[in-house]
């Protein structure tokens, strides 16, 4: 087994390597990184780690558009320099957390119960602690890739004005061009203790916000009147919350429910056999749409998410807005989407798209990448297959994407499905899983630096 020994009674006796991963981890959870505090003191952080294990100066930068918002980007020299390079993405900025909301302090990291405890230790400071430390490891344990390995802690994933892929992207490209990248928004499930798949992010929906209104003359309330836009805004949400828009799939979400099929067996594969084989069997798709993770990668969804109405508690309101949010799948056309809503909401509702879409396109399902995930997977995990998954949030690759930097979540990290903390009260992860997943990545970037081109 790759973890044996004692941590503080697990059974778990931590190897040099695995300690600078708690070590470092420890720091960057300890370094608030929201958005009113930045990104810049844990980059420096990481910075110095790297730079005392060797690393040259010239290849590594803390840059970026704000002295509280900096970027760490750190390059690990390949023997073929002309051969594209793989990216390493992890972002080091978090969602906020209130001491007063949860168990334990947020800004420690705290192990308790087979877990680490803290802000970002599911996202995304795991997987920036497990890269630092592996490319420290690669650099300590004399490994030459055959081509560049670069990682980029990013700012600004989780909000705020200055996020880091975009404006590297936009600035200094040549510091994170990459023939792929590798990122969060995949991973491992455990259900009921099982280990069941391990899932590859090769696409996300596209996030999209529609406001909706509705004007009246308004009057006195003592004078109902049948033209009320509280009413006829209400009317158009429930509307558009009956509405299913049509199911779309791709390559990636075929490849997601086949793998789905072959997990979960018995009806849940019958159905979706039947699905795949016919998208207009009603009986089929309701059965598979009644659970959400599913519905969410079968079709775009919409749903309300804010509502304002009124200005006064004696007049008939004269305005009333709603705001609709909707993940599109990155094959819809967002100008559909909008046509859609404005026929779905009636002729009474305005409705008006808030700001651009930004669709990016799904990464190919290569061989090339895959092939190694699925060889390591097996070999840490025997008989767990690899799905690949179309995210139904978003993150950061879809910049990489939408610039022609194919994209791959993936990091063997595997959590329980039924208890998702991320962004959430008493963030954690298992402790295990949080070195297994450095193992993994730290074997599967060796075998991408090797393997064929994806194209």
């Amino acid at each position: 087994m790759l973890i044996s020994g004692d941590l503080k009674g697990q059974g778990l006796q931590l190897q040099p390597h695995q300690q600078l991963a708690r070590d470092i981890l420890q720091e960057i959870i300890e370094i608030n990184t929201v958005d009113s505090a930045g990104t810049t003191e844990a980059a420096k952080a990481l910075e110095r780690r790297l730079l005392d294990a060797g690393f040259a100066r010239e290849d590594v930068h803390v840059i970026g558009p704000s002295q509280k918002k900096m970027n760490l980007v750190a390059r690990l020299r390949g023997r073929d320099s002309d051969r594209p390079a793989i990216l390493l993405l992890a972002h080091i900025d978090v969602v906020e957390a209130l001491r007063t909301d949860w168990n334990m302090d947020p800004w420690k990291l705290i192990e308790q119960d087979d877990h680490f405890y803290g802000r970002g230790v599911t996202d995304d400071k795991d997987e920036a602690a497990i890269y630092t430390a592996n490319l420290i490891r690669y650099k300590q344990e004399g490994f030459v890739p055959d081509r560049d390995i670069i990682v980029a802690l990013t700012a600004d994933e989780e909000g705020g004005e200055f996020n880091g892929v975009q404006w590297l992207l936009e600035n200094h490209r040549e510091l994170i061009d990459a023939e792929y990248a590798l990122n969060e928004g995949g991973g491992g499930e455990i259900k009921d203790g099982k280990h069941r798949l391990n899932a590859v992010q090769a696409s996300e929906k596209v996030y999209q916000n529609f406001n909706l209104k509705a004007i009246n003359p308004g009057g006195h309330s003592s004078l109902p009147r049948d033209d009320n836009a509280i009413y006829d805004l209400a009317k158009a949400l429930v509307r558009i919350s009956e509405y299913r828009f049509p199911i779309m799939l791709n390559e990636v979400t075929e490849a997601y429910f086949k793998g789905t099929a072959d997990v979960e067996g018995g009806s849940v594969a019958m159905n979706i056999a039947t699905m795949l084989a016919d998208p207009s069997n009603e009986l089929a798709v309701a059965r598979i749409q009644s659970e959400p993770g599913w519905n969410a990668r079968l079709r775009t969804t919409c749903v309300a998410t804010r509502l304002n109405g009124g200005h006064a508690n004696n007049a008939l309101p004269q305005t009333a807005e709603a705001i609709v949010n909707c993940r599109m799948l990155p094959t819809h056309d967002p100008q559909e989407v909008l046509s859609s809503l404005r026929r779905i909401a009636g002729s009474q509702t305005e409705v008006t798209a808030m700001g651009q879409a930004n669709p990016s396109p799904p990464s190919p399902l290569t061989a090339s990448v895959l092939d190694p995930i699925q060889e390591i997977t097996e070999e840490m995990w025997p008989g767990v297959p690899i799905v690949p998954i179309m995210a139904t949030g978003a993150t950061d690759g879809l910049y990489l994407r939408r610039a022609g930097i194919p994209t791959y979540g993936v990091s063997g990290i595997f959590t329980d499905v039924d208890d998702n903390r991320a962004h959430g009260q008493d963030e954690r992860i298992l402790i295990k899983s949080f070195f297994e997943g450095q193992e993994f990545l730290f074997q599967l970037v060796k075998a991408l630096s090797r393997a064929a081109s994806i194209s």
